[in-house]
């Protein structure tokens, strides 16, 4: 468990704290999961602010970029400037090469920032030069110390042309040979949602996402829950699992027993994670609601999940009470792991959509 979320239930419960209880929670403290957050180039520096200004619970989090302004323009706790001599400061030129070369010209920095971290994200807009480029070193190089790590990643806007995609999927391919799980999410499934955006506001959602999806998974472990998960569950479900999905279904002011249902459905039908739900083998769930929500309730929505993906799947779940959910609102987030398609082939218009009427956008 996290050591903070420990002390934050037994704040809340009013107990008083022996000499005992005091020295479990600085050992838990000083032995909680470090969890780091690695944003690689425009893309990536962006998601990065975004979870500045949002907040995330026990998280480090960096920025990597060969870009020197924006790196100046990014809200973070750590700043690394990737190719001073490769780029000057001035960016990859929308090249993978270049960003790759800056990377390793940085690899010892890069190695230094994820030292001593258990769990590492690496998050970037895949197609361009420098998370394209560096998001697999900065992968292997966490990888080497020993963290778990997960990618989160976007797929290019077709609108974007096909030399950024190829680019996009080359990355992601190599991306995947050196994370543990890669969450893959195609920027045109974001149409769907919001197709009169103008092309700048599209991208700052796809930004919103990527942020949202670290964010989920990272305070899994750093929130107190009735059912606790921990790190452990995270190693459990997504070390070594290959393409993974992310979904979040949210219902509000529902005094329905089935409210749980719903929201399971709608994590379970999002479009932006475009993968077969039904390969998957491992899922780690966590349903939020608020005071009210049952016991009898979570485990509905467990059972509705574990219904829709493989049989005999690894299935891990948690409980969350949070009051300032919509009254009687509940929130499911599911992550899906163990899935052999590749998200990428419908997101480069390989594959054909399937009807996406009556889904709803959850953030």
């Amino acid at each position: 468990m996290f050591g903070a979320k420990n002390t934050a239930i037994i704040a809340k419960g009013g107990m008083p704290v022996s000499q005992e209880d005091a020295d479990l929670l600085k050992f838990l403290e000083d032995s909680a999961p470090k969890v780091c957050v690695v944003g690689a180039g425009g893309s990536g520096s962006n998601t990065i602010s975004r979870m500045s200004e949002v907040g995330i619970a026990g998280a480090k989090l960096v920025a990597m970029n060969t870009d020197a302004q924006h790196l100046i323009a990014t809200k973070a706790s750590k700043k690394v400037l990737l190719g001073r001599v490769k780029t000057k400061g001035l960016g990859a030129g929308s090249n993978p090469e270049v960003g790759e070369a800056a990377a390793m010209e940085a690899v010892d920095e890069i190695k230094q920032v994820v030292e001593g971290m258990d769990l590492v994200f690496v998050t970037c807009g895949m197609g361009g030069g420098t998370g394209t480029g560096s998001a697999h070193v900065v992968a292997r190089s966490a990888k080497e110390g020993g963290s778990l790590v997960i990618g989160v990643v976007t797929l290019p806007f077709t609108s974007e042309g096909t030399k950024r995609m190829r680019n996009a999927l080359d990355g992601l391919e190599k991306l995947k040979r050196e994370a543990d799980t890669v969450i893959v999410i195609p920027n045109d499934k974001l149409l769907l949602f919001v197709p009169d955006l103008p092309l700048n506001s599209a991208f700052k959602t796809a930004d919103m996402v990527l942020a949202n999806s670290v964010k989920g998974i990272t305070e899994l472990i750093t929130k107190p829950g009735l059912v606790n998960l921990d790190f452990a569950d995270i190693r459990t479900i997504l070390e070594k699992s290959g393409t993974a999905m992310i979904g979040v279904g949210e219902v509000g002011n529902v005094e329905a027993r089935d409210r749980v249902i719903a929201a399971a459905e709608k994590a379970l039908a999002s479009p932006l994670l475009d993968l077969r739900i039904e390969e998957a083998n491992k899922a780690l769930i966590n349903i939020t609601g608020g005071s009210d929500m049952t016991l009898g309730e979570a485990e509905a929505a467990v059972q509705a999940i574990s219904a829709r993906i493989a049989k005999d799947s690894h299935i891990i779940w948690g409980a969350t009470v949070d009051d300032s959910l919509e009254k009687h609102g509940v929130r499911v987030l599911a992550v899906l792991a163990g899935i052999k398609s590749n998200g990428a082939a419908a997101a480069a218009g390989q594959e054909k959509d399937e009807s996406l009427e009556d889904l709803d956008f959850v953030s």
